[in-house]
Formats: structure tokens, sequence, C-alpha cells
């Protein structure tokens, strides 16, 4: 059996972004808790029993108006902006400048002054103490005429992903049009938005707010269409690409096209089969990361011929944790999203070939 896996991440950042712990902690309880979609019952059934949690929605909308309330955060320079300095009756010591990739910038009597990370107070302070030496009581200001630090990152099925440069009033609609929306692709002869805004994400320090993208952009409502913070990264899902990821504790996690049919044990398989340090079950998660339904897999029942094989649905999450996790939540917390499931989601596909 050959089995062949490429997989080619789009958005290199995203290795860092997944240091801190995730919004995951809504999610409580045992693994007991989890359907067992192996239970003989029919899969359609069990999602329909399974619809969003009222709680679930609630702590969303807590979170989401915890954000609204935050502080704006403290701007603090950084290297690529632009400065003006200006010192009171010192006409021939006022500039205008960049601030260095080294966050440092060139100024009379100081030699290089170190400015990446101050406020502007804490600038023009630092340079009024080091003219004192030679300027008899200098009053200096520093204003910001450019910056370039302030930025978030819009990837994924947008028209002009990139880097843009935000402002405290940048919203996520905002960054969205400006991105160009979605982007198109031609389907029997007429363009067509490939955007899938309902599995879009937003992800900050390491956590997944649980922004609805359908409301924020499509309807405009205040709570959903958060403030751009520096740093964020926006993901715009496609929704032409229904796909299956698998991850975890198998020996080859990929995504791969979803087809009609597709069963779970075919798809360990493409997968190289699960290492030795698997749980007893398997968890699948559907309807994305936001609002997650996860349901547990017997698969040494499916082997043993005591439970059925189940057939996936497109954009499932195959996910193998390891043995001796006795609380989903913990898995969910910690491990959901990895670096290896986001860096998964945010690619192409794997190209898997399976032969005897």
């Amino acid at each position: 059996m050959v089995k062949h896996l490429n997989v080619r991440v789009s958005i290199l950042s995203l290795l860092f972004v997944f240091q801190a712990g995730c919004y995951w902690d809504r999610l409580t309880g045992s693994y007991d808790d989890v359907f067992d979609i192996t239970n003989g019952q029919d899969d359609s059934a069990i999602i329909e029993e399974t619809g969003r949690d009222d709680e679930m929605l609630a702590r969303n909308r807590k979170r989401l108006e915890e954000i609204a309330a935050e502080e704006e955060p403290v701007y603090r320079m950084n290297a690529g902006d632009g400065v003006e300095i200006r010192v009171y009756d010192h006409p021939d010591m006022c500039m205008t400048t960049k601030i260095g990739p080294d966050g440092m910038i060139g100024f009379a009597f100081m030699d290089q002054v170190q400015l990446s990370g101050l406020t502007i107070g804490e600038a023009a302070e630092k340079i009024r103490k080091g003219l004192a030496p030679y300027v008899k009581n200098p009053v200096v200001s520093v204003t910001v005429t450019d910056i370039q630090s302030e930025s978030a990152t819009i990837a994924g099925a947008c028209a002009k992903p990139g880097v843009y440069g935000i402002s405290n009033s940048t919203l996520l609609a905002d960054l969205y049009a400006i991105a160009g929306s979605s982007a198109v692709r031609l389907f029997n002869g007429a363009d067509v938005d490939v955007a899938d805004l309902e599995h879009s994400l937003v992800f900050r320090k390491g956590e997944i707010l649980p922004v609805d993208f359908q409301l924020a952009i499509q309807h405009g409502d205040r709570l959903n269409n958060i403030r751009i913070r520096k740093g964020d990264y926006v993901f715009i899902a496609q929704r032409m690409e229904a796909s299956v990821t698998i991850c975890g504790e198998v020996t080859k996690p990929h995504k791969r096209l979803y087809e009609p049919g597709m069963g779970l044990i075919e798809t360990l398989t493409a997968a190289g089969w699960m290492k030795e340090t698997h749980w007893k079950h398997v968890i699948i998660i559907r309807d994305g990361l936001v609002h997650p339904k996860m349901y547990k897999v017997d698969v040494d029942g499916i082997l043993a011929g005591k439970c059925r094989n189940v057939s996936l649905k497109a954009n499932d999450i195959v996910y193998v944790p390891k043995d001796n996790i006795s609380e989903y939540n913990v898995f969910v917390r910690k491990l959901l999203p990895t670096v290896q499931l986001v860096s998964l989601l945010t690619s192409r596909f794997s190209t898997v070939n399976i032969s005897d």
C-alpha cells in the first residue's frame, strides 16, 4: 500500500498564532456526554437532536460583549512607522523620518534613539531627557505621520488577501471590503462568489473569536462586526471546496476533497491509520470550530463488526485524540485548534493516493 501526502500551508505566520490558549472552555463535561454516532441511530436524526446549544450561544454572546467592552489598546510605535519630531525654538533640530527595522532613529546629539515599544508621550520624554545636557529646557513634541506597524491579516477566499493597516475604527466588515470582499470563480459561464462566511474565522492571540460573519457582514450586526485589532488574523473559508480534515494521533494528517459516501475507516486508512497513542474513541467535529457539534466513534467496535462504519459529511474534522483524556473540554481547549489543524484548514488540499 502506497500513500502520498503533500500539504501546502498558505500562511506561515499561523504557526505562531496559537501559542496562547483558545476560547474553548465554554465546552465542559466528560466524553461520556458526547453523542456516540455508532449507536445504531441514523446520522441525520442525531444531527437534528444535537442542534446548537442555547447555553453555548449565550456564552458566545457574552464573549462578544466582553470584546466590545475592552479598552482600546495603547498605541506603541514600531519599526516602519513615520514620525515627526519638533523641538520648540530649534527648527534646525526638527525632522521627519521612519523608525528603522531595528526600532531606532538617528537624532542630533543623541546618535541612535530606540523608539519602538514606546508611546508618543514616552518617546517625547526620552528625547527631551537626551537633549537636556545640550539644550536649555528643551520642549519636544512627537507626532506619528504614518502608521505601518498597526496591521491585521486577511487570507483565504477574499479577492485581495494580504496584510493591511488598521485604525481603532476598522471593523471586520471594513477589512473584508478593503480586501475586495469575496473572491470569484467562473462557474457555468458566470462569476460566482466563493466565500463561505458561515465557516470563516477570526483568530486573536490564540483565540478563535465567536463571530458570526453573516451577521457582521451581511446584516451589519454591531456585536458581531467587531473592531479589528493589531495582529488579528481573519480567514475567509471557501464554500466551493467541500473537504474532510483528519488530524491528531494519525501517521499522516491531511485535508482532502470530500466525496459522497466517504467513510471513517477509509479516511483513517488514507491517513496511515492511528498511532499507538490514540484514545479509544475518535471524535468527529461538525459545523465548524465556532459552533461545533461533536460525536465520538468507537473504531474498535466498527472493526469488530459491533458498530457500523460512519459516513462522513462535507467539512467534517476527524480528530484522533491521545489516550487518557477523560474530559473533552480539556482537549478542545488545549489541543484544538492546534498548529497542525489550523495549518491544514488554511492549506490547499492534500493529494493522497492509495493503492494495494
